[in-house]
């Protein structure tokens, strides 16, 4: 078993879990970490939980400090210059005629390293746009091709739910979301109403649908004629949650009816 902590590295980055090292850094500080590349900087975002060892997804890594005021400099400062690194980047985009789309560019926490998002609708060559960038800032050069889903996760904003992105707060991953979903929550099938700021399918429709596949598993479809032993007609609404059906009757009228007590 392992204590742990999550970690969101960087400014929009993965979420991750990270040993603690007997720390208690409170949630919303920041940390100094041993990533993939050596130290970077991330957000703590849940309180410390014990997991097996089975959870574990990855090589488990672990926190080195809580961030000193320096560190906090150093992150600030990075912050700032990363805006004219942006700025290049976008400039010698244009002189090499790439088709691309730059979203985001970070440094690492020792600015030994500059990683830089975009979009793209196919491959890109863009070695000598590295072969430049690396002359320039004197720093190893990533560039890294992100779905709209990642795009939206970087440029964050609000749900129709009034709240921030999910993606761009909590959630870890991307879990695959199908239209299948919607329909077995009874939602209206307009994209308009199940699209998230990305184009694609809401993430949040998957928190539910687990709880209303189950719900629904004895419960009769929508359009489906059914027979009790007091009403006969077809279902034109069935309600997962208070587990109730509305049939119209072969008279034209409606009853509503408590599917466990029918």
């Amino acid at each position: 078993m392992y204590e742990v902590i999550q970690v969101r590295l960087r400014e929009a980055g993965k979420v991750s879990y990270f040993a603690t090292s007997g720390l208690r850094p409170p949630v919303g500080s920041y940390v100094i970490v041993q990533a993939d590349r050596g130290l970077e900087y991330g957000l703590v975002v849940s309180e410390p939980e014990i997991i097996l060892d089975a959870e574990i997804e990855e090589p488990l890594r672990t926190i080195i400090r809580e961030a000193t005021s320096q560190d906090l400099s150093q992150i600030e400062k990075n912050n700032k210059k990363i805006k004219e690194v942006i700025a290049t980047c976008e400039q010698k985009i244009k002189e090499h005629n790439l088709e691309m789309k730059l979203i985001e560019a970070e440094y690492s926490f020792d600015r030994s390293r500059i990683v830089f998002y975009f979009t793209a609708e196919g491959r890109v060559d863009f070695r000598e746009l590295i072969k430049d960038l690396a002359a320039i800032f004197k720093a190893r050069i990533e560039l890294r091709q992100i779905g709209v889903r990642d795009e939206a996760r970087f440029l964050g904003g609000f749900g129709p739910c009034g709240r921030t992105l999910c993606c761009a707060s909590f959630l870890k991953d991307f879990e695959p979301v199908t239209i299948k979903m919607a329909k077995e929550q009874n939602l209206p099938l307009n994209p308009t109403k199940i699209s998230g700021l990305c184009g694609r399918l809401m993430c949040c429709l998957s928190y539910e649908y687990t709880c209303y596949k189950e719900l629904m598993k004895d419960l009769p479809r929508e359009g489906e004629r059914i027979k009790t032993k007091d009403i006969k007609g077809k279902v034109i609404n069935v309600n997962a949650l208070n587990r109730t059906v509305t049939v119209e009757t072969e008279d034209g009228g409606q009853v509503v009816i408590d599917w466990d007590n029918r």
